[in-house]
């Protein structure tokens, strides 16, 4: 007897179907935009990745399927469902930067941020946003786009294309040591003209909602505020959540709701979210939503019936205070003040 769609799969389309319909029956859809897009072409992919790579992946697409490299396995047709997932994220932002709409989500698979220039890794065959970001700039539709990684696992493929450059502004906040395996990268900053621009926000396993907030408000929005960016694309990885199978953070679906208000806050609210990880078929779901009705403004019937219970499962004071401590030494390491920001 075969399993059901997704069944014991990490990567699967049903936490994203289950969100999707989750936002239909909310009573949501009248208050959205649905759209759909085409595929990014050759030339946006060579932009960023290389040519040998990409020959590759197709030709393992078209043979089958079969194992791209490290947490890497993809199957027929991929590479034209991986083009696709791209030119949505390429669509989104080009609709923001253009003034057509102000904000978007995009809920795309397979996700990007662990994509290489030259490889696959952890689910990720094309570095979606990375794509959608050089398309942006190259057309002269923003000069200076910051990205800003909440997936619970260290956004290392965008962290890496634009290492050396300052006209991307590279953040990720991710549970210490996860993925990709013992990285931390609290003391990566970036190099030559990127130096300063790629801020990492390692967090110890198990902290919860007050801990990511803490982080949003000690780092992340004073140095989105410094940096000034044309656009902010969020990506929106949902597997911080607390019965996640492959993280151990304790996020609940307020958090999310809260860090999407913060995000809101900043640069005058031009904001695009794109759909990265997110395994627990049942928990995605009201993870997503929360972010979806802030972005509208519209606050659905939906209830979080675990809320009260993972609100009890949340680290202590104790707990709490020691991460609060690796915050501020991160921030100070970053040169930003405590008394502005409390400020």
């Amino acid at each position: 007897m075969q399993p059901p769609a997704g069944s014991g799969l990490a990567e699967s389309p049903e936490s994203k179907r289950r969100l999707k319909n989750l936002i239909d029956v909310s009573g949501l859809p009248e208050h959205l935009d649905y759209r759909t897009a085409p595929m990014v072409t050759e030339e946006d992919l060579r932009r960023i990745h290389t040519a040998e790579y990409l020959d590759h992946f197709q030709a393992v697409s078209d043979a089958g399927g079969g194992s791209l490299g490290d947490h890497a396995p993809c199957g027929p047709g991929s590479y034209e469902i991986a083009k696709l997932s791209a030119g949505l994220v390429q669509a989104g932002v080009e609709a923001v930067l253009t003034g057509d709409i102000d904000r978007a989500y995009v809920l795309n698979r397979p996700p990007g941020h662990h994509a290489l220039p030259d490889a696959s890794m952890g689910f990720c065959f094309l570095a979606n946003i990375a794509i959608a970001v050089e398309s942006a700039l190259t057309k002269g539709l923003a000069k200076k786009i910051a990205v800003v990684d909440w997936d619970v696992h260290h956004g290392n493929g965008t962290q890496s294309i634009f290492y050396d450059r300052s006209d991307v502004l590279t953040i990720s906040i991710h549970q210490e040591g996860c993925f990709p395996p013992g990285y931390s990268g609290a003391g990566d900053r970036g190099e030559g003209a990127g130096l300063g621009y790629n801020v990492n926000v390692p967090l110890q396993p198990g902290g919860g909602h007050n801990e990511y907030l803490y982080a949003m408000q000690r780092i992340v929005l004073p140095v989105l505020e410094g940096y000034g960016a044309d656009l902010i694309i969020v990506a929106s990885g949902l597997d911080a959540n607390t019965v996640d199978p492959l993280a151990r953070m304790q996020a609940h679906s307020e958090t999310f709701r809260e860090m999407t208000r913060m995000m809101l806050g900043v640069g005058g609210g031009r904001l695009v979210l794109v759909h990265e990880g997110g395994y627990s078929e049942a928990y995605v779901p009201f993870c997503g939503l929360p972010i979806l009705e802030e972005l509208t403004g519209v606050r659905t019937e939906v209830v979080d019936g675990e809320l009260d219970f993972f609100r009890l499962q949340q680290p202590g004071e104790r707990f709490q205070e020691f991460q609060r401590g690796l915050i501020d030494g991160m921030a100070t390491a970053l040169g930003l003040d405590a008394a502005a920001v409390a400020g």
